[in-house]
């Protein structure tokens, strides 16, 4: 520490000293890390350092290995010692030196940083001196690369490159414009475009109506001299000079990886704070763009600096979506400030731009991949849906020739990115129409792209299934090719590799006749993508896509096998939705079921069976299984009665499996087929498979445990629907003894974690509604319902997560439904009621206050309520919940309170509707209190329409009005004693709704009989 002081004469004393402080720092396997308040010195005596300017008695070599050691040893500690920087000042401190840093030495530039950078959404200090305003921005931009080109260029060929900046730089900008738009990047001996000048020039191609790929003014030749080369620096430059720019070049590289490990160690909401001081925003007219991380990619001349800069920009772009969602440019905003999301928007689409001016400017595949990747994680989390169009498109059209990069490695990415395209917020309109580009768009050579090969004649031929409408203006007449990116990565796939892009293949094997493993993988991670998110583009391929799948499962590469599983689990389920009831699909949009059961049969007859028996591979066969879940059930039911069983004896085998993936992947196999419409009324099948659930119940396992647990609650779905069939055989067959069995087991699932007992509460209530007056009548069934109902009554009450304990109302309605039950003569009626009642007035959570309400207003007759002190418990606490409808510290909540109005106010009328003579003078007593407040929400409940809740309740006016009705009705029938006020005090009160609601909404005939009664 001593010698390492700013007061240490000898410079070079002062930076072994660090090197050795840097190197204490280091972790060593096995050994204890520094101790904390060592780590403290450690780091303020690096930050020191950092902050100091350099003594004048110090070379600048020296200065810079200096520098490179306290940024090693602050990484160190970031890294080994897991150090938090959970000080604003402190964070801010590091951040303002890794910023200055991360520039240190980048020729004409040099910024003043502040001590401390503070978090805030506004850009940071920046102490450049404004360029003055020019006439134009094209002619302000050319002065800025002339300034910044002789701050930079070897000194001897300044002149030249002058000369040959003024003889070619006019050509250049009358070239055809590339995909991505216009770039004015001129000819010159300088390694790439300035930042200042090609910044501020405009990118806005129009995609497919513009020339394909890159510009062929971008040529090879061209931008060798405009672009590094794979080294740093050329030896020309002289030994000291050169040697200088090499350190200078290892202190940005350090500063970034410091900011890296910076990066990894703070929360990402913290990070964000600091988003306007290392990400690049639009500047305004005239102004300089302020110096960001985008300032190195663009104008740093290592390749290894600029690869840097591009980890620490996707580092703060992997996670990003929340953050930024509240982008928005989807609107000219005129107003006197900048909203953030605004602001956010605007540095969105500036990093597009800046990303491909980029990836067009850059030669060397390393550097280029980490663009292409940087712009995947970009495209990950931007909100395009918030975002005008053309984003997209500018990064399709420009990315496009690179899939046929001569380094496999760009080639990988480029996928990556496609498929990055194709996942996000899908379906776009805008990538809809990128995908049904021809497939010859934008697959031309370009500067780092070899030339396309035209694929073999099946390649170009029309898939079975009709073809969309082309929608490119350059779409070849007469094609039918509904989307080129399918093609494509089906030759990818499974086409010969072609030669020209065989030179660095990494990765293949050797004497392989296809494309490499990784593309091959990546091409069917793009296919599955767009069978999740553009189904209807893709099953025009279903069938050629199957044959594909068929390929990949019988090779010997167990991740080709894996992929192509997870493709047909992908397509499975994207035939699934297009039969939902919701879908949007219209059925003649539909595949017909006769092609989806050619499929599976393919399938099946294929290398799908010797998949699921693999047990030398288990995660592909537990992807198989979560495939063969993905059967269409129309479908299931007309393949081969062998393939059926094939299905059913794999599945119940599987079970018995060791691994745990496979066991927790055929329990929700099961869970899926025990729904089937032409299994679920198989009493053996049913059984069989709920003997395999319960078996996989009691799993070590808590993943298949959660599994089994869902299974069970869909069996026991099952077991519902087959009462409400008019043949009475499957209750009569299905065994007393499984019932008892899924009671016991699903009552010790329902003690166990949050995920297993949120389905576990789900299937007692389905199985204590299906218990028949049979089973009910045993004595060895009244032990097991009342421990039930007491496990219900339990989680109801429990401080679990929200979905448990809205399960667990739930399941109390259907135990109300029962009419077998001993409901309100039973000692746990009144247990199960408080239970609700309590929920319904007290829970946080609105969504499971609407459920109890639900469950208050199953009982259909007034004796199932029980004692008339329990009734008016019930209708006190439904008056209480409707006061405190509104009432919630959690904003998210109240989207939820007209549903919750909605359902209390039904369980309200419906306890009108039972209520017995002895009830009433409780409820006149409520209603003088809170009368106003109650008649007030019934009327918002008569006049309001359809409510999104999920509980059933009737949502026509005429309905609700009837229900009113109805309870008047009841009233008038009461015999109540002589004297009693109570009967005709409420018959008043619902007259006076339907009154005002017959004022308001003018409708005829709402009121007959009224004054009747």
């Amino acid at each position: 520490m001593k010698l390492s002081d700013l007061a240490q004469s000898d410079p070079e004393v002062r930076r072994a000293a660090v090197h050795c402080m840097a190197n204490l720092c280091l972790s060593v396997p096995g050994q204890p890390y520094l101790e904390e308040p060592y780590q403290n010195v450690c780091f303020q005596a690096f930050l020191t350092i950092l902050q100091s300017p350099k003594s004048s008695d110090m070379d600048d070599i020296t200065f810079c290995m200096l520098l490179q050691n306290a940024l090693k040893g602050i990484q160190s500690l970031l890294n080994g010692g897991r150090m938090k920087l959970t000080q604003t000042d402190e964070l801010g401190a590091l951040l303002a030196v890794l910023k200055k840093f991360m520039f240190h030495g980048l020729p004409g530039l040099n910024i003043e940083m502040p001590t401390v950078l503070y978090p805030t959404p506004l850009p940071q200090y920046d102490g450049r001196t404004p360029i003055k305003p020019q006439q134009s921005e094209s002619s302000a931009s050319r002065p800025t690369l002339n300034k910044k080109k002789k701050s930079k260029v070897k000194p001897k060929k300044i002149q030249q490159g002058e000369e040959e900046e003024k003889e070619s730089s006019g050509e250049i900008e009358a070239a055809p414009v590339t995909g991505t738009g216009r770039v004015n990047l001129h000819e010159g001996n300088t390694w790439c475009p300035s930042s200042l000048g090609v910044q501020s020039l405009p990118l806005d191609g129009s995609g497919a109506a513009e020339k394909d790929g890159v510009s062929s003014s971008f040529s090879s030749s061209s931008w060798k001299r405009v672009s590094s080369s794979e080294s740093d620096f050329s030896d020309a430059e002289g030994g000291m000079q050169s040697k200088m720019r090499s350190y200078q070049a290892k202190v940005r590289q350090g500063a970034l990886v410091c900011f890296l490990s910076t990066i990894k160690s703070i929360e990402k909401k913290v990070l964000y704070g600091y988003w306007s001081a290392f990400i690049p925003d639009t500047p305004e007219l005239g102004s300089p763009q302020s110096v960001s991380l985008m300032t190195l990619t663009l104008k740093d001349p290592s390749p290894k600096t600029r690869a840097c800069a591009l980890q620490v920009l996707s580092a703060i772009l992997e996670g990003s979506k929340q953050f930024l969602s509240v982008a928005e440019d989807t609107s000219d905003h005129r107003r006197a400030f900048t909203p953030f999301s605004v602001m956010i928007a605007c540095s969105i689409r500036e990093l597009h731009r800046c990303l491909l001016l980029a990836l067009v400017a850059e030669s060397s595949s390393q550097t280029v991949t980490q663009i292409i990747k940087c712009l995947a994680n970009l495209v990950s989390n931007a909100p395009y849906d918030r975002l005008k169009l053309s984003l997209l498109t500018k990064v399709w059209n420009q990315i496009k020739p690179y899939i046929r990069h001569k380094d496999v490695n760009v080639r990988v990415s480029s996928l990556t990115l496609l498929g990055a395209i194709v996942s996000t917020h899908a379906p776009l309109p805008e990538v809809q129409l990128l995908l049904q580009q021809p497939c010859s768009s934008g697959l031309g050579n370009s500067n780092s792209a070899t030339p396309h090969l035209s694929p073999p004649d099946w390649w170009k031929k029309a898939p079975a299934g009709p073809s969309l409408e082309e929608t490119s203006v350059s779409s070849p007449k007469g094609s039918s090719e509904p989307c080129w990116l399918i093609r494509l990565c089906i030759s990818i796939v499974v086409l010969p590799k072609e030669d020209s892009c065989s030179g660095s293949d990494a990765g293949s094997a050797a004497g392989s006749t296809y494309e490499p493993s990784p593309m091959r993988l990546e091409a069917l991670q793009v296919l599955t993508l767009l069978a999740r998110g553009y189904f209807s583009m893709t099953q025009a391929y279903l069938m050629e896509l199957g044959e594909v799948i068929c390929k990949c499962m019988g090779e010997a590469d167990p991740s080709i096998q894996l992929h192509g599983a997870k493709l047909l689990e992908e397509l499975g389920t994207g035939l699934i939705q297009q039969y939902k009831p919701d879908s949007t699909a219209a059925p003649d949009q539909r595949a017909p079921v006769f092609l989806v059961v050619m499929f599976w049969t393919m399938m099946l007859n294929g290398p799908l069976p010797r998949a699921l028996q693999n047990s030398e591979h288990p995660t592909l066969q537990a992807s198989a299984c979560d495939a063969l879940s993905s059967i269409l059930p129309e479908a299931f039911s007309n393949l081969p009665n062998d393939r059926q069983m094939l299905c059913i004896t794999v599945l119940l085998g599987l079970n018995d499996s060791k691994n745990r993936l496979v066991k927790a992947a055929t329990s929700r196999a099961l869970g899926v087929y025990v729904l089937f419409p032409c299994l679920r009324q198989d009493v053996i099948f049913v059984a069989d498979a709920a003997n395999a659930i319960l078996m996989s119940l009691e799993d070590k396992s808590l993943n298949v445990r959660a599994k089994a647990a869902w299974s069970l609650g869909n069996l026991t779905d099952t077991l519902i629907v087959n009462m409400e069939t008019p043949d009475p055989s499957f209750q009569e067959e299905f065994s007393g003894l499984l019932l008892l069995k899924m009671l016991r087991s699903a009552i010790e699932a329902s003690k166990d974690k949050d995920k297993v007992k949120s389905n576990a509460v789900r299937a007692l209530g389905n199985l204590l509604h299906f218990l028949q007056p049979s089973h009910i009548e045993k004595p060895t069934f009244a032990e097991i319902i009342e421990e039930s109902i007491q496990a219900l009554i339990s989680t109801v009450l429990t401080e679990a997560a929200m979905k448990v304990r809205w399960n667990a109302c739930y399941a109390m309605g259907n135990v109300f439904k029962n009419p077998a039950l001993p409901l309100g003569t039973a000692p746990w009626t009144s247990q199960a009621y408080n239970a609700l009642t309590s929920v319904v007035t007290s829970c946080k959570n609105f969504k499971v206050r609407i459920r109890s309400a639900a469950a208050l207003s199953v009982p259909g007759k007034r004796e199932q309520y029980g004692s008339v002190d329990q009734y008016a418990r019930i209708w006190n606490a439904l008056v209480t919940a409707l006061q405190k409808s509104e009432d919630t510290i959690d904003f998210l909540e109240f989207k939820y309170c007209v549903s919750l109005r909605t359902q209390i106010c039904q369980a309200l009328i419906h306890l009108l509707s039972l209520a017995s003579a002895s009830d009433l003078p409780c409820m006149k007593e409520t209603l003088e209190l809170s009368g106003n407040m109650v008649q007030s929400y019934i009327l918002q409940f008569l006049k309001s329409g359809a409510e999104g809740d999920d509980t059933g309740a009737p949502h026509s006016p005429q309905e609700r009005d009837q229900m009113v009705r109805m309870a008047l009705k009841h009233m008038g029938s009461i015999q109540a004693p002589t004297g009693d006020t109570a009967r005709r005090a409420i018959m008043g009160f619902l007259e006076e709704i339907l009154a005002v609601c017959f004022d308001s909404s003018g409708s005829q005939g709402a009121l007959p009989g009224l004054t009747n009664q």
